[in-house]
């Protein structure tokens, strides 16, 4: 239905749209690229449930809309309905499954190293890794075995998926596979588990690539969110590497690495930016990449991924408070300060509104995750009664 209207609503203005079927949203951006169109428009929900079906823009040069550009949009499509061409000055909607094969291909060549002998499992999520992710890595030489896989327009991220990395860690100590890749629906996360059945999130797939890049390439700077684990952050700097830590979200981190130019960046949900290849998130990318490192380094992933220590870490959501009032918390604020006094740079804690609900979110790193939690639920308490909503 979505993509009906999105093609009716195009032609209709006196644009042309390439249909090509059900691809990832990495891809779409990169044919976007390829093709040199003027937009590129992607269909998904996302790492959500079918429900929340919704639609990503992208640029004629294969990035995310910036703000602007999406203010100047709306703007747009409120100053009322412009003049429409009719008769033969419509536009033309053409299908090309056959473009899903270029962006494959580019798949593939990224790795650098055929992949044979590794046993893999890959949860597709039900969504648009189910296409691309099984074929990329068996053409690499890996033996797969695909979770999943069969999307039917409701199934998406039902119960599987990136979301909910237990279950491909199960099929991975039932299969005895060297590892575990699970994606969301539209393929832009990955999150990985070792041979143990062990989760290997965003951050320690990216200490990993990052310790490859330094090593190999001179990689000098990684850029995350301020929601990356101190253990990260911790790694990098034995590494010498600096860490550039963004606010949380994907278009902060791309943001942060065109601007001074960084290769590699990304967040502990899986998303991560591989700018010498992609303009935007992309998990099967960083599968290929991830599964080259271990092939190269002749390591298995659990013991690549003891490359940072992780630090315990709780978060709690604060609900029904008024978010608006969190940065004149003062008793709150105050609270904090001391409890990090205490911590002593063994830990940290980050207090933030959420930008869609009505409710705060305290996360806390320490030493032990009953301090942590500890820790929490003492500042949660605070935020509750300072921010209580009228």
């Amino acid at each position: 239905m979505l993509e009906a209207a999105l093609v009716a609503g195009i032609t209709s203005a006196g644009g042309d749209v390439t249909k090509v079927g059900r691809l990832p949203t990495p891809g779409v951006a990169y044919l976007t690229l390829l093709l040199g169109a003027d937009s590129g428009a992607m269909i998904s929900a996302s790492h959500n449930p079918m429900a929340d079906n919704g639609i990503k823009f992208f640029g004629s040069n294969g990035y995310k809309l910036t703000d602007a550009e999406e203010v100047r949009i709306t703007a747009l499509v409120q100053s009322g309905d412009p003049d429409r061409p009719t008769g033969v000055d419509i536009g033309r909607s053409t299908l090309r499954d056959d473009l899903v094969d270029r962006y494959i291909d580019h798949l593939v060549a990224t790795a650098g190293t055929e992949l044979k002998g590794l046993q893999v499992v890959v949860d597709c999520a039900n969504g648009a890794a189910s296409a691309v992710a099984p074929e990329v890595l068996r053409r690499l030489g890996c033996q797969v075995t695909a979770i999943h896989a069969e999307p039917d327009g409701t199934n998406i991220n039902d119960r599987c998926g990136s979301n909910h990395p237990e279950v491909v860690a199960a099929a991975v100590v039932e299969h005895g596979a060297d590892v575990g890749l699970a994606h969301d629906g539209d393929a832009d996360r990955l999150v990985a588990v070792d041979h143990r059945g062990d989760v290997v999130d965003g951050d320690a797939i990216l200490a990993i690539l990052a310790e490859r890049f330094h090593r190999e390439q001179g990689l000098r700077a990684v850029v995350t969110t301020v929601m990356t684990n101190l253990g990260f952050v911790q790694a990098m700097q034995d590494l010498g590497l600096q860490v550039v830590q963004t606010p949380v979200g994907d278009r902060y981190v791309l943001e942060a690495m065109r601007k001074a130019g960084h290769p590699l960046g990304g967040e502990q949900s899986g998303h991560l930016i591989l700018s010498d290849h992609a303009t935007t998130g992309d998990g099967i990318l960083s599968a290929v990449g991830l599964l080259s490192t271990i092939v190269r380094s002749g390591r298995p992933l659990a013991e690549l991924a003891t490359v940072m220590r992780r630090l315990p870490q709780v978060l709690v959501n604060v609900r029904d408070v008024d978010r608006a009032r969190l940065d004149h918390a003062e008793v709150l604020w105050k609270t904090v300060a001391q409890e990090e006094a205490e911590l002593a740079g063994g830990g940290r804690i980050l207090v933030r509104a959420s930008g869609t609900e009505p409710l705060v979110r305290i996360m806390v790193e320490a030493d032990s995750e009953p301090r942590a939690r500890q820790i929490a639920e003492r500042l949660a308490a605070v935020a509750a009664e300072e921010l209580r909503a009228s």
